[in-house]
């Protein structure tokens, strides 16, 4: 599936660099896998530039060397830039076939991602159009008009989905676990009751910080981790 995700996937970088591109990916049409990556990786890291395609590659070649945490990382990344149930698809495939808790996606979640990405857009729309709407109706009842009470309902609900687009309409943080053998504890010690040893790629809901620990959601409870053990999705 990432092959072919891959092969109709438009490349969109912010500063194209042909040279170092066209190098990383001609050593990736030869599985030189290894050297492509660090190409690519360099570009992603130093260079601050991207592309679908080559987060996509990206995320294949860890895949092809068992680093699921990677992969997944790679793949997230490349959903917040493209949303794309085909992706989501695949982490859900990828995390199943590998025993990898935190990927269960919902239609609410694909919804809420999509508005995310253009979230600054789509608020100033709904702000202006709130505001020319509020205008209109001073003016109208200035004037002597009375709405009727569908009306009056029908724009509350609007101003109450503008506030829950403003407070709620967040994906929340997340982080990858990203280290073997790790402790999960019931509070942000060592001294604390111990839940579970999880290894890595587990994706967990980041639910605040205290110290050298994250607060997170394990199997629907709260519960801590060392910050160290998590690589945060952007």
């Amino acid at each position: 599936m990432l092959l072919f995700l891959i092969s109709v996937t438009e490349p969109a970088y912010s500063q194209p660099d042909k040279s170092s591109i066209n190098k990383a990916d001609s050593l990736f049409q030869q599985q030189e896998y290894t050297a492509a990556f660090a190409i690519y990786e360099h570009i992603l890291r130093q260079e601050q530039l991207y592309s679908p395609q080559m987060l996509l590659k990206m995320a294949f070649i860890k895949e092809g060397l068992r680093d699921y945490t990677s992969a997944m990382y790679y793949l997230h990344l490349f959903y917040t830039k493209q949303p794309s149930r085909s992706v989501l698809k695949k982490m859900e495939e990828l995390a199943q076939a590998h025993r990898l808790q935190g990927y269960e996606y919902s239609d609410l979640h694909f919804f809420k991602t999509q508005f995310s990405k253009h979230y600054m857009r789509i608020l100033e729309l709904l702000l202006i159009s709130a505001v020319v709407s509020v205008t209109v109706m001073f003016i109208s009842w200035r004037k002597g008009h009375r709405f009727t009470k569908t009306f009056q309902v029908g724009f509350v609900l609007y101003l109450l989905f503008i506030i829950y687009y403003v407070n709620f309409l967040s994906l929340g943080n997340a982080g990858i676990i990203k280290n073997n053998h790790v402790a999960i504890m019931s509070a942000p010690s060592a001294g604390a009751k111990w839940l579970a040893t999880v290894s890595e790629g587990h994706k967990v809901a980041l639910k605040g910080e205290q110290d050298i620990w994250y607060e997170i959601r394990w199997k629907g409870k709260p519960a801590f981790i060392r910050k160290q053990n998590i690589l945060e999705l952007p």
